[in-house]
This record gives C-alpha cells, structure tokens and sequence, in this order.
C-alpha cells in the first residue's frame, strides 16, 4: 500500500474494542509520531493530452498546427499570432482550410480540464463526443451573457418545428466569467454520456454536471437531449471523441488533461453501528468508553447523530467490495475527531484537538479488487456541529461520498435576506474585511460604483488587492447575527493583486522587494473624495508621499493615477507573478491566464520586467521630485 497522509499510529486498540465480540477487554492507545507527514494530494492525476506534435488527434486539415507561443491582438479582429515550439494548439483560422480536429480517445463520462485563448470576437466550440457543445467566444464585457456566449451549453436546432422556433435547449452561463481577449481563460467540465439499454435504446439523456470557467460554477446540471446545434454527428452513442470546432475561427488551447469515468461504486455489507455515550476530548484511553447501543445497518448515515445536540462517539464495521484493482484516493473532513481503517491499516488518525475547525485529509493507497473489512470512528465532540465527510476517488471512479447524504427535515429558522451593498447613484467607501490570497484583511477598503466595476484597497499597505465586476458586496457574513466570520463577499469573478508594498527604496535593480511584515516606514494618512467624488488614498513611506487614485471603465478595466512626490529615487512595483511579458502599445500580460497592465503613453517614466527569487516583477524606478504614473488594469 502507498499513502500521501497515514499516520503510523498503533491502532490495534481500535480494531479490537469495535469489532470484538469480546465487552470485557482493556486497552489503551499507544501512538508513534511521525518524522515527517508527506505531502498530501487532493485528487488522483489525469491524463495529459500531449501537445508536442498533433500525434493525440485524429487527421485533420492544414488550420490545426502545435506552436510555442500565441498572442492575440487586442483590438483587431480574429487575429492570432504565433511562433515555433511546442506546448499550444491552435486554429489558425484559415478559410479555405478550416476543418474540426477530433480526439483520438473516445470517451463516455468525463471530467477534462483545458485553457483556452480567444482573439477578439472569435467563435468557436468543444464537442463532447462530437455531439454536444460548450461554447467558445470572446464575451467579454457581455452584460447578459446568452447561450451563445462563453461557457453556454449551445442551443439544439430543428427545421421542423416552424419559423422562429427551430433553435431550443440553449443553455445560458448563470454568470459571464469571461476575461479579455488574449487572456487564458481556463475551463473544468464534467459530462456525463447517454445511457442506452441492452438493445440500443436511450435511457438516459446526456448532460453537463459542471462546467467551471476562470474558477467560477457557470453551469450545474444541465440536461441535453440530443446532438447541439453544427454537431458533426446527428445521431446519439456511448462514447464518441472530444472536438474543439474549427470552422468559426481562431483559437489557442493548451493544458488538455482529463479523466474518463465508469458507473463503478463501492458497497457495504455487514455493517455494525455501535453508539458509546460521554463527553470525549481524545480517544486516548478506550477504558471508559461505555456503549449503549449495537445494531446491524444497511449503510453508514449519521444524520440523526449529525442534527442532534447529543455528544457521541460512534462506530461503523464491515465489509467494503472494491469494484476494481488500483489506486485510489480517500478523503476524510470533520469537527471532532475520527479514525478510518482499510484492511487492518490506519487511513486517518484525526484526533488532535483542532477546536471547531473543519479538518480534512486525504490519503492514496492501492486495493485489490474484492472484499476488505474497513472500520470507522466518529467522535462528536461538539453538540452543536456533526459534521463527517468519507469521500472516494479511484480508476475510473468519479469522487463520491461513501456516505448517505444527511437529510434535514425539521423546520428551519427562516434564512435572512442576502445584505447586499450596491451602489446606485455614488461611488460607495465601505470598511471591509476581506480575504485575499487566504489572508484575511482587517485594514482594506471596498470601493463600488454604479458603473459596476468594483476594487478593494488595502489601508495598512497602500496597495490593490483586488478588482471585480457585477454585484458590488454581500455583507451577510460581516452583519447579519453575531457575523461570524466577519466577512464581505465581493463578486466570485475578480482579478487579484500581489497586495504587498507597492512602493519601495532600492539599493540596487535587483534588490529583493520588502514583505509584508518588514518596517519600511509605511504611514497611511487616510483618503478623501475629489469633486468627482471618488476617493483618493494619501500614505507616507518616510519623506516620500503618494496618493493613488483609481476610476473605474465601463469594461473589466479599472485606470489608476498614482501622484508621487520624493525625497530620493523610490521604485514602484505595478505588478507580479510567476511571467510577465512585454506586449506592443505598452501593455504587459501578468500570468499569462490573468490580467493586463496598459501603461499610459504619456507617462515619462517606463516600466521594465525583473526577475527576483523566481517571480516577474513589474517595476519603474522613480526619481526624487514629483511625478505621475498612470496605468490601467484589464481582465
């Protein structure tokens, strides 16, 4: 067996005391400390689709070509450009040569992920089996995104149905998440194939479970049932190979990976649920335990220990059937404590005390097919919080829970109203709590405005952490009841910054940047509104004073002036990331999946790219005196 997470704990106390027959035995815990826990993975790997030759696709016309580099013009339409190497797919678009290009796999059920790059107003599509298209084009800006914007499930098409009624099915994104053209944009889609009888008949229609676009849950659920609209294939099968159109423009795609999914699941057998009463901290010493309940069940569902107020430590033993030979991935979360054995060996150990938090695990081992015997423990410490998670993920097995889902059927306080803050008129100033990069910000700044492009600035390092568009803030978690986690929610699509220092003196051009805990002689001097009544953020750093000024676009684009007035030469840093890459017209691509930085043409003052401990910098050195940078943000 492999693991990522066992803890080499002696568990044999476990064993005994929860499925011996025996009521009468002593046994006390002894554990052994780990050296060193390894690193844990939270999902088994994919397949990647190799992109160093066109080798993984079917034949296919002259417009398909792998390339190194691709960069789309950000103003002309369907313009693409490109340069020798490996690593990229693209359609380059050609007119006469311009056929689809289809997978050599063939697949049912899958989970595929990929990044894609469209040029400005381009069009294309991925057909799963050939058949049944999520939709590619350059959405950005889309107010009201459609079904034939990015991430739209396209619509079906019959002639036969009358004038004005022919298109049907289409399936709008419940949100556009797209970014500017030229920019990666990445996609994770699980489809799921028709389902077809013994003789050949339908039984189940084909459809999406989930299509995420830039980290963003746009489509849940969405049934299809028949062949999309410019489908190569009218007809309906099992499985089929994965197509990216090649008829409607060009494209960049890179980092295809996937995995294909059978209907294989785990089951149970001689299940025994035994219930031991008390307040438990720790399984450390199993002597006290006093059981008052056994019984034999069907399955493993705590919902009535889940919504009860009580404090228990229950147990789970009996068989697994592992469907297939391989290696698998468990994953285990909870508040409280618990055990999971396979096979005589310990999987998970959670029984430190870690307070209220949710903790999960996750540990790869490899099974036989065939019967295992399996043991799990659940301490709920907490009267008020039941929560267990028991999931699975193995060869061609789709994550699931091995768990019955916990069904809630006594009546519920009313859930309040969202507390949504939405600028109307003005631009709204609003102290905040926020997380950026899982940090959470007790000193930012959320600016909205009714033009719907939003930012947060924070105070206590006079630096950008993020800009969003669409709904301005949900205040829920920060004002409604005790606020429990003290938190606004900005809109789930933004684009976020380094958030560290932005200014800083340098000793030299390749002096590292200060972190964020370092004195530099920061002083935040607090903002006020201009006559057009938008707020500008005055701070210090020593005899060096800036104020920043941000004005939203009518796009995902937000202009930034910054006023800096120096005792000596101070560098400003715009941007950083693992790449940045210089463009024409004075923009550069941070992360080539993430925003743009448009640097005015007026500006005396230009930045270059820097290389310090293995990230880019965006940085311009500015001279004493006082001097004006302006630039924009574009996602």
């Amino acid at each position: 067996m492999k693991y990522t997470t066992t803890l080499n704990y002696c568990m044999a106390f476990m064993i005994c005391c929860f499925t011996s027959c025996k009521k009468d035995v002593k046994i006390t815990e002894t554990m052994v400390v780990p050296e060193e826990e390894p690193k844990q993975i939270e999902f088994l790997p994919f397949t990647e689709i190799d992109l160093n030759d066109l080798s993984s696709f079917k034949p296919t016309t002259n417009n398909w070509q792998i390339v190194g580099n691709a960069v789309a013009d950000r103003v002309k339409g369907r313009t693409l450009t490109f340069s020798e190497g490996t690593g990229i797919l693209i359609n380059t678009g050609d007119k006469d040569a311009n056929g689809h290009i289809f997978s050599s796999f063939e697949h049912g059920d899958i989970e595929i992920e990929l990044d894609v790059m469209m040029p400005v107003k381009s069009n294309s599509g991925l057909y799963f089996q050939g058949r049944y298209e999520v939709q590619l084009f350059d959405s950005w800006g889309v107010k009201e995104p459609q079904y034939s914007d990015i991430g739209g499930i396209y619509q079906r098409w019959d002639g036969t149905r009358g004038q004005g009624k022919e298109g049907f099915e289409g399936k709008a994104p419940k949100t556009n998440a797209a970014k500017a053209p030229g920019l990666w944009q990445h996609f994770k889609i699980i489809f799921h194939a028709p389902k077809f009888d013994e003789s050949g008949n339908k039984i189940k229609n084909a459809w999406f479970e989930e299509v995420w676009l830039n980290g963003v849950l746009i489509q849940s659920n969405v049934e299809v049932s028949g062949p999309t609209q410019a489908a190569a294939f009218e007809d309906e099968k099992p499985r089929g190979a994965f197509m990216i159109q090649g008829d409607h423009g060009p494209v960049a795609i890179k980092n295809i990976k996937y995995k294909m999914y059978e209907d294989k699941k785990f089951s149970f057998s001689n299940i025994v649920n035994k219930e031991f009463e008390g307040n438990y901290q720790a399984l450390i010493n199993m002597d006290s335990l006093k059981m008052v309940s056994e019984k034999n069940v069907d399955n493993i569902d705590i919902s009535e220990l889940a919504l009860s107020n009580s404090r228990k430590i229950v147990s789970y033993s009996g068989t697994m059937e592992v469907p297939t030979a391989g290696d698998y991935l468990f994953g285990m979360g909870l508040n409280g404590g618990g055990v999971l054995l396979i096979n005589n060996d310990t999987i998970f150990n959670m029984n430190e005390d870690y307070g209220y938090a949710f903790q999960q695990r996750f540990a790869e081992l490899t099974l036989e097919k065939g019967s295992v015997p399996f043991v799990l423990i659940y301490n709920k410490k907490f009267p008020w919080r039941g929560e267990l998670e028991l999931k699975v993920e193995g060869p061609q097995i789709q994550s699931y829970s091995l768990l019955e889902p916990i069904v809630d059927t006594r009546p519920r306080r009313p859930q309040p109203e969202r507390i949504l803050i939405e600028p109307k008129e003005d631009i709204i100033a609003q102290r905040t709590f926020i997380m950026h990069k899982d940090i959470k910000k007790v000193f930012s700044i959320s600016v909205g405005s009714p033009i719907g492009i939003h930012y947060a600035f924070d105070l206590s390092r006079g630096s950008l952490l993020m800009a969003w568009d669409g709904q301005f803030l949900d205040a829920t978690p920060m004002w409604d009841s005790r606020g429990e986690s003290q938190l606004v929610e900005p809109n789930q699509f933004h684009v976020a910054s380094h958030g560290g220092f932005e200014f800083a003196y340098l000793e030299s051009d390749d002096s590292n940047w200060p972190k964020m805990d370092d004195d530099i002689g920061f002083k935040q001097l607090g903002y006020e509104f201009n006559q057009e009544g938008i707020p500008m953020f005055l701070s210090q750093i020593n005899g060096t004073t800036v104020t920043n000024t941000f004005k939203p676009s009518s796009q995902r684009k937000i202009g930034r002036q910054i006023v800096v007035n120096a005792d000596k030469t101070i560098w400003h840093k715009l941007a950083e990331g693992e790449s940045i890459e210089a463009l024409p017209n004075n923009t550069y691509i941070v992360n080539d999946e993430s925003y743009y930085v448009e640097v005015s043409g007026s500006n005396k003052l230009k930045p270059f790219i820097r290389n310090v401990n293995g990230l880019d910098e965006l940085v311009v050195k500015i001279p004493s005196g006082k001097q004006t940078i302006n630039y924009s943000i574009i996602w």
